[in-house]
């Protein structure tokens, strides 16, 4: 995490290209009336109001004690976050760390005023200059949840829990005998190309990868040709939750790289699966919480990153996605359902073997010169059409 951490301004600078400019309003420097409402593009299942399960509801009370209404868009990949922000129209979004310096160096997000957010000093102090949000000091949002990319698997297919990535990249015959041709899952975004790099990390050190996110031609290459391999595994490339989930349940998937979101909400309906992080570590995810240039409401999204930090979201939902909190109080001071032992079930202690997303440019840390996004959005989708 550390080279990661030096390498913000030097990203956002290389991604001014990927979005038009536009003028942001000037921050603000109190948090006045709201204005009604608040419009938020957010993962799924990271803004609940009590319709999906009614325990799960950190909404409601905040549209009482504030008179701003929540109104959500879920996006299903950080492209989709991306484009949504330029389109315009929204407040805030939760946007991960691949989406997040392309909004700030498109000048489609604004600086934070943290002075107007009271719960600021609380924020884990390992987020709290984290480079997805943060530029030459300035902070240009509000850390939100984080967690690994799991390896979610059937449990009656598995009767031990895979050690390895393997079970998704290579062919091979699964436990209970079967191939896994058919049978296994990838994610349709560019940025998984990360996770055949992290893979190649631990099983091709002569490759020389440092990060998952900065690959030299002849480490793009292999992980590439990985992909390729993985391609004739895929029954199916997913990127919306719930798709996946009845994958799971109807479809033959036993193995994928998931979030635990949707481990949750299969063993909550008794699907066999279960997680973990294999051998090689994983990649994982930072959100925050991101004001857009030109939000039209400006005081109601302050007071709801405040309320993202002060109320029993964080710790709720640290139990209902199976994230980690932004706020490490929120594990053990009772203002919502998550205890000590769940945030250490949900990886709190294994930040130091997440390489978090970030999006790759072509000046980089490791070696000078390194494969930049826009070739792995053009390749990737040239990865699942068969190419």
């Amino acid at each position: 995490m550390k080279k990661i951490l030096n390498t913000g301004t030097a990203m956002a600078m290389a991604l001014s290209v990927m979005a038009p400019s536009v003028a942001s309003a000037e921050m603000l420097t109190e948090v006045g009336p709201g204005e009604g409402q608040v419009n938020i593009v957010a993962w799924a299942g990271y803004i609940e109001r009590g319709e999906t399960d009614k325990a799960f509801d950190w909404v409601t009370k905040f549209e009482e004690a504030s008179g701003c209404k929540v109104n959500v868009k879920t996006a299903n990949t950080s492209d989709e976050m991306v484009a949504l922000m330029n389109e315009g129209g929204f407040d805030l979004v939760t946007a991960s760390g691949d989406a997040s310096l392309r909004l700030i160096a498109g000048k489609r997000v604004q600086p934070v005023n943290t002075d107007l957010i009271p719960s600021w000093s609380t924020v884990d102090d390992r987020l709290k200059d984290a480079p997805w949000h943060t530029v030459d000091g300035v902070h240009y949002g509000t850390p939100y949840m984080w967690g690994p990319n799991v390896l979610m698997y059937n449990t009656e297919t598995f009767k031990e829990a895979p050690t390895s990535w393997n079970v998704v990249f290579e062919e091979m015959d699964l436990p209970d005998g079967k191939t896994n041709k058919g049978r296994v899952q990838a994610y349709d975004g560019p940025i998984h190309i990360a996770d055949a790099a992290q893979y190649l990390m631990f099983h091709k050190p002569d490759l020389g990868i440092k990060s998952p996110y900065e690959l030299n031609e002849d480490q793009y290459k292999a992980a590439l040709d990985l992909l390729r391999v993985q391609r004739t595994l895929v029954g199916r490339y997913w990127h919306d939750a719930f798709i996946q989930i009845d994958d799971f349940k109807n479809e033959g998937v036993v193995a994928s790289g998931s979030w635990p979101f949707q481990v949750n909400l299969l063993k909550a309906d008794k699907v066999p699966v279960a997680s973990v992080i294999p051998q090689e570590g994983a990649t994982g995810w930072a959100d925050t919480t991101m004001m857009h240039a030109e939000a039209a409401n400006p005081n109601c999204a302050y007071m709801w990153m405040e309320h993202s930090l002060a109320s029993n979201l964080q710790s709720d939902l640290s139990v209902w996605f199976g994230a980690n909190p932004s706020v490490p109080a929120a594990c053990t001071d009772g203002r919502g359902m998550q205890t000590a032992e769940g945030c250490t079930a949900n990886g709190m202690d294994d930040f130091e073997r997440i390489n978090f997303w970030t999006t790759p440019v072509s000046k980089c840390e490791s070696q000078g010169e390194c494969v930049p996004y826009y070739r792995w959005v053009s390749d990737y989708i040239g990865v699942i059409g068969g190419r």
